[in-house]
């Protein structure tokens, strides 16, 4: 069974070795490994890992995150002849680890452009579940929200990050199962899908959280959120 759900972006500046001498992503850091440590408190026996890639797919945990292709040779490289994880579990591993978790992991990547059957069928596969579940969602949302944003500014940005910051906040699973997927990618918002998965495996459950939102907030030009839901 889910035990909770968090919700945090996925940033390569979370990767402090991308920061330079100013950690521009230390408040944003702290926040996930708040409400991380607060989810792993509760002792689950394991943590699942969900976020948004090129393919739907299971992900070795071993494997480190390709931090170099970020822009430093500072950090791990994955093995010869191999990929190093995508980008949104990369950087859950590398909270879990500042977070102190050390308990099983397994990390599961869903395609950007996800349909719904391949959303609900990995949310059907968390919600049976026996173990008891902490499920980290990693997910950004819109990267239009200015100017200077990675995407540029798109005027529906805004509305868009609303409802599903507002779903979190609310702790209404059936918003982010209905996030529109073609909007999504008009806007560039790579969490989509995976907060889909969250809604979807949330209603399939049949309980309701506790919801508790902790951060939201676009520094960049992205949105990004840090959430968590408890069930009692």
């Amino acid at each position: 069974m889910i035990l909770s759900a968090v919700v945090c972006p996925h940033p390569p500046l979370l990767f402090r070795e991308l920061t330079g001498a100013e950690d521009v992503a230390a408040g944003l850091r702290a926040a996930c490994c708040e409400e991380l440590a607060a989810a792993t408190s509760d002792d689950p026996d394991v943590v699942v890992v969900v976020g948004g890639a090129d393919a739907t797919g299971s992900w070795d945990t071993a494997l480190p995150p390709d931090v170099a292709r970020f822009g430093t040779t500072g950090g791990a490289f994955p093995p010869a002849g191999r990929r190093g994880l995508p980008l949104s579990l990369g950087v859950a591993g590398r909270l879990l680890r500042e977070t102190g978790w050390t308990g099983p992991v397994e990390m599961h990547a869903i395609a950007w452009d996800a349909p719904g059957v391949d959303v609900d069928a990995l949310a059907q596969d968390l919600a049976s579940r026996q173990e008891r579940v902490l499920l980290l969602v990693v997910a950004d949302g819109s990267a239009r929200r200015g100017e200077k944003a990675p995407g540029h500014l798109d005027e529906r940005a805004a509305g868009f990050d609303d409802t599903w910051v507002g779903a979190l906040a609310a702790g209404d699973p059936a918003v982010l199962r209905g996030l529109d997927a073609a909007l999504a990618a008009e806007l560039l918002a790579a969490g989509r899908a995976a907060l889909a998965v969250l809604g979807s495996a949330v209603l399939t459950d049949g309980r309701s959280p506790q919801p508790h939102l902790s951060l939201a907030d676009d520094p960049f030009g992205v949105m990004y959120a840090v959430a968590r839901w408890r069930f009692g």
